[in-house]
């Protein structure tokens, strides 16, 4: 169990696992997985598991009821008969994945930030970098001397 959000852990495949990242795309999955290889990591890839649909509530149905002096009342009790039709099944969600590493002392938060992933041309790997904002590490530039 964590202490915090910041480091998950979970079994993945049967792997207990670091958490990279949940509800990945396979292309975002691709590139994760090729940078921590490249760093030495064994990485797990599972598939996430679809979210629990919403509880289906009964909706009162109006019927009206005859009374004794020939005037009709309205009841607003539910009938078991008489309940809603249940809606059609929302349609699939896109599949999506959970990467997690073998390491437990991985955290994706202090391995960006204490610079200590590098890409497989050398440079250092960034937060721009890591969330695939920009093509190429560039870690030789402070980022107040960067033109924007």
């Amino acid at each position: 169990m964590a202490i915090n959000q910041n480091h998950l852990f979970e079994e993945l495949n049967g792997v207990k696992c670091a958490i990279v990242e949940k509800n990945a795309s396979p292309e975002r999955v691709e590139f994760l997985k090729n940078l921590l290889q490249y760093n030495g990591y064994t990485v797990v890839v599972a598939d996430t598991p679809p979210p629990k649909p919403a509880p289906v509530k009964a909706v009162p149905v109006v019927k009206p009821v005859a009374t004794t002096e020939g005037t009709e009342a309205v009841t607003t009790a539910p009938t078991p008969a008489a309940t809603a039709p249940i809606p059609p099944p929302p349609p699939p969600a896109p599949t999506t994945f959970t990467v997690g590493v073998t390491n437990l002392m991985f955290n994706p938060t202090n391995a960006i930030f204490g610079r200590l992933l590098h890409t497989s041309d050398g440079h250092v790997v960034t937060l721009a970098y890591w969330n695939q904002k920009e093509e190429v590490a560039y870690d030789e530039v402070p980022y107040y001397e960067r033109k924007a």
